[in-house]
């Protein structure tokens, strides 16, 4: 049998919302004005965004902003300043946290901060220029991750996972910025811009790790906390044309290969299940999926591939009508909920997210009780 150790905590999260809400059926209409003169089917194409259990979606900029030219470098600038301006919000927020706190944590209590994004470029990059509005120590290490996409969530976590198993005293952030709408293309007309207009959003959130040393762990406020036992990457070779970027003159056009969900009805099943039995554990054993809502058709790929009830979805599925999909941070919007609800010691999780490459990242965590 394996001999589990559970060294490394979850201990609080925060989100922050974007300013501009839009419902779905608003950008229905929008994408309608768009794309009516490319397709001569956009009526049957627009289904994808009545159909795709999406309610609404946060937003940096406005609606009215969509509507206009902006050249690669206007939008990369305001990546740069919102991005570092939500990031910080939401560290505040995580650190200040009362759900899971019981006092405030200051910036320079954190020894690195792992910060994840894909959708805008930044050198130096974006955890220097938030340690430049926030208080950390000058020392705190930098562990910046780019060109994972939706996976950078769960990427994020077990790197941050990686850091504190290595050094147990230490308090790790992962912050997960993503700014999906900066690259929207209103002149590409192709069904993957189309789809990517019906799905994608932007979004910020903040998870707190410790290792088993950390002074910050006698500050949990909750009972039952997260630990975090194991993680995987599992690349599929050859598979770079599934999802990513194109980058172009204009900027950042998606890639969003119409074959995802087939390919994680077929593939994914094997490579859950080979990792599991790593661990000891068996599918049936997963109390809480918490998986990265890629979309309505991608979770019941999930749900197929795994043998899944919806139940075992609903977290997910609430996730991405409240939100859609914002790439890397929409799987730490699910464990949040998840935390948010009560567990028994001992009940396991798993967290499970896709992105470009292909790819998949997985953590396997259980809840544990005080003094456990």
């Amino acid at each position: 049998m394996r001999r589990t150790t559970y060294a490394r905590y979850i201990v609080c999260f925060a989100t922050a919302d974007l300013p501009y809400e839009l419902p779905q059926h608003q950008t229905m209409e929008f994408a309608k004005e768009l794309f009516s003169e490319s397709f001569h089917d956009i009526e049957r194409l627009l289904k994808v965004f009545a159909n795709g259990e999406i309610r609404k979606r946060h937003f940096s900029q406005p609606m009215e902003w969509f509507k206009e030219d902006h050249p690669l470098g206007d939008r990369n600038r305001c990546y740069i300043e919102d991005a570092t301006t939500y990031s910080a919000m939401a560290i505040e927020s995580c650190l200040e946290m009362g759900t899971f706190l019981k006092k405030s944590i200051q910036p320079s209590e954190i020894d690195a901060i792992v910060c994840v994004s894909s959708t805008g470029m930044s050198t130096p990059s974006l955890d220097a220029r938030i340690m430049n509005k926030l208080p950390f120590r000058t020392d705190t290490k930098r562990i910046p991750l780019w060109g994972l996409g939706c996976a950078g969530g769960a990427a994020g976590l077990s790197r941050g996972y990686e850091y504190c198993l290595a050094y147990p005293k230490s308090a790790v952030l992962v912050v997960c910025v993503e700014l999906c709408g900066l690259t929207f293309q209103k002149d590409d007309h192709s069904k993957s811009n189309l789809i990517g207009t019906s799905l994608f959003a932007d979004g910020v959130a903040c998870a707190l790790l410790v290792g088993d040393q950390s002074p910050l762990l006698k500050e949990r406020k909750q009972e039952e906390y997260v630990a975090i036992q194991s993680t995987q990457s599992t690349l599929m070779p050859d598979s770079e044309d599934v999802m990513g970027w194109d980058v172009q003159n204009n900027g950042l056009n998606v890639v969003f290969s119409r074959s995802i969900p087939s390919i994680v009805s077929n593939w994914l099943e094997p490579v859950v299940t080979d990792y599991l039995k790593k661990e000891d554990v068996a599918l049936e054993d997963i109390d809480a999926f918490i998986a990265h809502p890629g979309g309505k058709k991608v979770l019941e790929a999930y749900e197929k591939a795994l043998k899944f009830s919806s139940e075992k979805t609903a977290l997910s599925r609430f996730v991405l009508s409240e939100y859609g999909n914002m790439s890397s941070p929409t799987v730490l919007y699910v464990l949040k909920a998840c935390m948010e609800q009560e567990h028994e010691q001992g009940e396991k999780g798993l967290i499970a997210a896709l992105g470009p490459g292909f790819c998949s990242e997985m953590l396997l965590v259980e809840w544990r009780g005080e003094g456990a």
